[in-house]
């Protein structure tokens, strides 16, 4: 049986971590943890920024040199060559992302479906970008979505309407599988979840019958996802195909939990986080127990679970390289799992966001409310980077 080297991972280990950032980059990075930790500043920072950027004010410049500097790569694909380079430095790839939300106009939507479809032309051929990813809101109608979701009887026009959102998802997904770059279905809303999962199956059937090019995101932090996990993998061993699966613990928990309880039925998240931590861990078990049958994308900033899938690697046997297990962080995030578990050999890619600056900013005002509301996660990334600007004497 063949046996891999086993190299300690060091979460620690700031200078693995922030290799690849000059002094002011740390620096920068230093200030703005320091602003985000404020959550005073983060609750009033989105109404007060909207509103200077919708009466003109020319704050933009800041933004970008500041916050969006950090979490996303530029403003187009040609901006985001920096951060590209930067990462490949330390082995690490990158996800281009195209960070657009809550538009609803059809000619939006093509214009986002042609936007992917650029990503995934620019990432062909280029090992440095090895996955890439889209939103189903980002090129239909939520509105549209909610209906479908609800069982709910389309008008004509609607029907209309859903066949065009069909075509650019098949559109999307044909053009990944002719380039052989694969690309990830984002999980959105409960309300609009089963409607995203039966047209991200249905790619699969189409096109992972002989390698893995379609992934669907599967949200931990739901009390049912486990089971479909199990389910879809039942699915697709009979019909064929790579199961594509993009595990995360879930975006939308205030959101889902406040709609539940305002329209009185059972919340469809975890009741708590021992729950949550519990069914991803378990989901990480089975994936690496069929590993020739379903291929991951394990998107996490938890240690733990980390650790645990590169343990399971090395348990079954299976290369820290396997082409069916990559590992996900976000930019400007987590740096210390990215570099580290690039440093021991293993998959690891970054979710590189671009988009106008004005459009960015709904995902901008996430990530930093995200690391106030997450327990410990600003204080644990500005504690690493204080670790590492003592290393350097700064």
């Amino acid at each position: 049986m063949e046996t891999f080297p086993k190299k300690t991972l060091n979460f620690d280990n700031t200078e693995i971590a922030f290799r690849n950032k000059s002094n002011s980059e740390l620096n920068a990075g230093y200030w703005l943890f320091k602003v985000i930790s404020s959550n005073f500043l983060t609750k009033v920072g989105p109404p007060i920024t909207n509103f200077f950027l919708n009466i003109g004010l020319p704050i933009k410049s800041i933004i970008k040199a500041t916050i969006f500097k950090h979490f996303c790569g530029g403003e187009t694909i040609a901006e985001c060559e920096h951060t590209i380079q930067q990462l490949t430095t330390g082995h690490v790839g990158t996800i281009l992302d195209y960070s657009v939300e809550g538009e609803e106009q059809e000619s939006v939507f093509d214009f986002t479906c042609e936007e992917i479809i650029r990503t995934i032309e620019r990432a062909a051929g280029d090992k440095r970008i090895p996955i890439t990813v889209f939103k189903v809101t980002g090129i239909g109608r939520f509105g549209l979505l909610e209906k479908l979701d609800a069982k709910q009887e389309l008008t004509a026009a609607e029907q209309a309407e859903f066949e065009k959102v069909k075509a650019r998802c098949e559109k999307i997904c044909r053009r990944a599988f002719d380039k052989n770059v694969p690309i990830m279905v984002d999980a959105e809303e409960t309300w609009i979840q089963n409607t995203i999962d039966e047209l991200a199956m249905d790619m699969m059937r189409l096109f992972n019958k002989e390698s893995i090019i379609v992934y669907n995101t599967y949200q931990m932090y739901r009390h049912d996802k486990l089971a479909d996990l199990k389910a879809d993998h039942l699915i697709a061993k009979a019909s064929g195909f790579i199961l594509g699966v993009k595990m995360v613990r879930g975006a939308y928990m205030e959101k889902e939990r406040k709609r539940a309880e305002e329209m009185g039925y059972l919340s469809p998240i975890q009741p708590n986080k021992e729950a949550s931590d519990r069914d991803y861990n378990e989901s990480l078990n089975y994936c690496m127990a069929h590993i020739n049958e379903i291929a991951i994308v394990c998107g996490t900033h938890n240690e733990e679970s980390c650790r645990l899938l590169a343990e399971l690697l090395d348990q079954h046997q299976i290369g820290h390289n396997h082409p069916h297990v990559y590992f996900a962080q976000l930019l400007g995030m987590s740096d210390n799992l990215s570099f580290n578990l690039s440093d021991a050999g293993y998959n690891v890619a970054k979710y590189v966001p671009y988009g106008p600056i004005k459009a960015v900013m709904p995902y901008l005002f996430r990530r930093a409310q995200e690391n106030t509301s997450i327990a410990g996660a600003t204080s644990r990334e500005l504690g690493l980077i204080i670790k590492e600007k003592q290393r350097r004497k700064l």
